[in-house]
């Protein structure tokens, strides 16, 4: 079927001011598009040589660009929408609708993403870190990951922390300082000679892995009910903590039995009375 040259201009007569009012609109929504499309790919590009020089965590850097790429270009879609003619707030109360759901759903997740962030951000502890978290696990730390962080214990046991948890409760990182004090705690006779104790204690300190600032001391903490209980302080390496400590506690025992210094054990004393 044909058109009429009358039916022809009239058609023409309706569309040609709809296309060219809307024409316009379209092409400047078009360019606007692009445009912010190319500029939100280059600032995203700029966070991230920004992170790389701070040298942060490459997986919160990923993270991080990829979340302000995707918040920087919804709002740019809801603007070209609205320069088209798009109605914007009910499409706006939609999303927002289906972030609260989400949100609720996935709560528990949130806080563990949440918590990865935080800990990624200000790192209080690091891969390598010996911490213990206030659940009571203590390990080395494997991994840091967004939602869970992975230590692994003394005996080689694998525990999954969830971030939210670790990051929201107290944490005692054992690795952050270069040195640390070990206090070897013992128990001597009450007859033995607490001057020649401590002069035992203090030449078992003079050894090349104890620090000479701040200075090795001995001193009596205690008389309980058995012995008197003296401890020996001693700033070392952390790399050096456990060994020195084992490796104190046997030379303690052995150099003060030589010194003729008792370490008594508990013992209860038994009066008979006869009738």
């Amino acid at each position: 079927m044909q058109l009429s040259i009358d039916e022809l201009t009239r058609s023409t007569q309706t569309w040609l001011p709809v296309i060219m009012q809307y024409s316009g609109k379209l092409l400047l929504a078009l360019i606007t598009l692009i445009i912010g499309w190319w500029l939100i790919n280059k600032l995203t590009q700029k966070i991230g040589w920004i992170l790389r020089t701070k040298n942060v965590d490459p997986a919160l850097h990923s993270f991080i660009c990829t979340i302000a790429n995707i918040l920087l270009k919804v709002p740019l879609v809801i603007s070209v929408a609205s320069m088209i003619g798009i109605e914007t707030s009910s499409f706006i109360a939609a999303l927002g609708a289906i972030g609260l759901a989400i949100g609720l759903a996935l709560q528990g997740s949130l806080a563990n993403f949440a918590g990865g962030v935080l800990i990624l951000l200000f790192r209080p502890f690091r891969i390598g870190d010996w911490i213990e978290a206030q659940s009571g696990v203590s390990g080395n730390v494997d991994s840091i990951q967004i939602f869970h962080t992975t230590l692994k214990t003394a005996d080689h046991k694998v525990v999954i922390v969830p971030n939210g948890s670790l990051s929201n409760g107290n944490i005692t990182n054992y690795s952050r300082e270069p040195m640390r004090r070990i206090d070897i705690n013992l128990g001597i006779d009450y007859d033995s000679d607490i001057k020649r104790a401590r002069e035992v204690l203090l030449n078992i300190a003079r050894d090349q892995r104890v620090f000479a600032t701040p200075e090795a001391a001995v001193h009596v903490t205690g008389l309980g009910d058995n012995a008197i209980n003296i401890t020996l302080r001693i700033w070392v390496a952390n790399t050096d903590y456990w060994p020195v400590t084992f490796d104190f506690l046997e030379q303690a025992k052995e150099q003060l039995t030589d010194a003729g210094i008792g370490i008594p054990f508990p013992q209860r004393v038994v009066h008979l009375v006869q009738s």
